[in-house]
């Protein structure tokens, strides 16, 4: 079996950038992000969806959204909210267990922006995360 993406991803086979890693997981911004900022967090270890994850990864997971992740859009992007998203089964594009990291900024709806100049570039929010 061929390895998926975020495998690649993890061992620096494809190139991402990442604003959070340690040994366990990889938190990186989506190539084809939704609103400003919108992130990937993945476990290192390959697992495909909620019901082969173990337990002690996924509240590691959620303890760095919270901890690290949350508060760091919250002061570099000035973000007002978080939208968390995980799919499983036939609607998971990529069968590697990942939860997207939506930030939600004045508006009330998630507004989804498809007009990707509405955006800022990637590498302008690589920065400010970063910096």
């Amino acid at each position: 079996m061929e390895e998926c993406i975020f495998c690649k991803i993890i061992k620096e086979e494809i190139p991402s950038k990442t604003i959070y890693e340690d040994d366990i997981v990889k938190v990186f911004l989506e190539i084809d992000p939704k609103t400003n900022g919108d992130l990937l967090i993945i476990p290192k270890t390959h697992t495909e969806n909620i019901l082969t994850i173990d337990n002690e990864t996924l509240e590691y997971i959620f303890k760095i959204i919270k901890t690290k992740i949350y508060p760091l859009i919250q002061e570099k992007l000035n973000a007002t909210g978080l939208t968390l998203m995980q799919n499983n089964g036939e609607i998971q594009e990529v069968k590697h267990f990942h939860i997207h990291l939506t930030p939600r900024y004045e508006e009330k709806e998630l507004e989804i922006i498809s007009d990707k100049s509405k955006l800022k570039d990637l590498d302008e929010i690589f920065y400010i995360l970063t910096k």
